[in-house]
């Protein structure tokens, strides 16, 4: 199995004009000697936002890109799909709107969130999957008052057990000042992390909208406009504690939040997945770039096995027999319905794992039918019967 193009065939940079356009140009390969901080240039006036102070960079995750997406390796460019796709990533790196990503399921929009991230250097993809019981608040924050609540018998449970003048007290709610401090309590979601001022854009995945309550849409709306967003339990504390530090959807990472509302800085990378489920108000649609991911092509297909399986496939016979699961993929595809890129990977993993020789090819053929059941409910498919 060979890869099927270079990353050289992207658009010649014939023009300053085109270098500026093509920030993001999907090749797989992580911008070399520069940053995005350095490419992007300045917001639309009506998208600036002002936000501070200023919060660290956020956290690598390479192990879990390199989950999702395989080895980094030079992609195939060419395509005019694959085009279109830098295109929208490009415009809305410019105009500091959310990417709306449409396509069946098994297409990669989830994994395109990920792509931006390795090649702009961008750190932890922040993921805030959807469901039908999901709110506006789980994405922005939680806080946990009953936690709060039961430390602050605790305490006046141990005050009380002590003795002599502190008897005194007893009774009494312990005063804001011996409590743990509120930020202790507060923890910013996927959403409320990715608006945190930082100096350069944090990659979100709002992943399958369509599993939303009809008003959870709605409800994105202010947020995406305005940048910000207020906790109105620091606000009621703001006189008291005018800076709070709170913890953030990243692990063992906290954030300053001044007067009780978080203002983002760099408007985030929103990357909003969905299957085609549902319709969107037409409000929000306004608000977002909207991208609809085509079923891979053979190219494509080639680059995200090698991607993932590049040392089990390197030479004959597994590589000939990946290129023609390949084949046999596409074709099973479009007489199914569709399938996932997900359900190729496991059937060449499978049939380069060196379990299945001689007599056993026939069992690896009724396994890979199996495997490749129809999406639409249908049930798997195998000739066994």
């Amino acid at each position: 199995m060979r890869d099927a193009h270079t990353a050289g065939s992207a658009p010649a940079q014939d023009g300053a004009l085109e270098q500026r356009w093509w920030i993001y140009r999907g090749t797989g390969q992580p911008l070399y000697d520069t940053s995005l901080g350095a490419l992007l240039p300045p917001p639309p006036p009506w998208r600036r936002f002002t936000g501070g102070p200023v919060v660290a960079p956020p956290p690598a995750d390479d192990e879990e890109i390199e989950r999702r997406l395989g080895q980094a390796s030079a992609s195939s460019t060419g395509s005019d799909q694959l085009r279109r796709e830098a295109d929208m990533v490009n415009a809305a790196l410019l105009l500091r709107r959310p990417l709306l990503v449409t396509g069946r399921p098994g297409t990669g929009k989830s994994s395109l969130a990920y792509r931006i991230s390795r090649e702009l250097k961008l750190g932890r993809v922040l993921r805030w999957h959807i469901t039908s019981r999901t709110t506006l608040r789980s994405g922005l924050y939680d806080y946990d008052a009953i936690g709060r609540v039961q430390d602050a018998a605790a305490l006046r449970t141990l005050r009380d057990a002590g003795g002599g003048a502190d008897r005194a007290t007893d009774g009494r709610t312990p005063s804001e000042e011996e409590l743990p401090g509120i930020g202790d309590y507060v923890q910013l979601g996927p959403l409320g992390t990715a608006l945190l001022p930082h100096e350069v854009p944090r990659v979100l995945l709002v992943d399958e909208l369509d599993k939303c309550d009809q008003d959870l849409a709605n409800d994105l709306l202010s947020v995406f406009e305005e940048g910000q967003f207020p906790i109105p339990e620091l606000l009621r504390a703001q006189r008291q504690h005018p800076r709070v530090t709170v913890m953030t959807d990243d692990p063992r990472r906290d954030a300053e939040i001044v007067g009780g509302t978080v203002t983002c800085r760099a408007f985030p990378v929103v990357v909003i997945t969905s299957n085609g489920e549902r319709e969107f108000p037409p409000a929000f649609l306004r608000r977002c770039l909207r991208l609809r991911m085509p079923d891979p092509d053979r190219p494509q297909l080639v680059d995200m096995v090698l991607a993932h399986l590049r040392d089990a496939v390197d030479g004959p016979p597994d590589s000939a027999r990946a290129d023609g699961l390949v084949d046999r993929f596409l074709r099973n595809s479009r007489e199914r319905g569709g399938l996932a890129v997900d359900q190729l990977l496991n059937a060449v993993f499978l049939a380069t794992s060196g379990r299945f020789q001689g007599d056993n090819e026939e069992a690896l053929e009724d396994l890979v039918d199996a495997l490749w059941h129809r999406l639409d409910g249908a049930g798997a498919e195998s000739r066994a019967g």
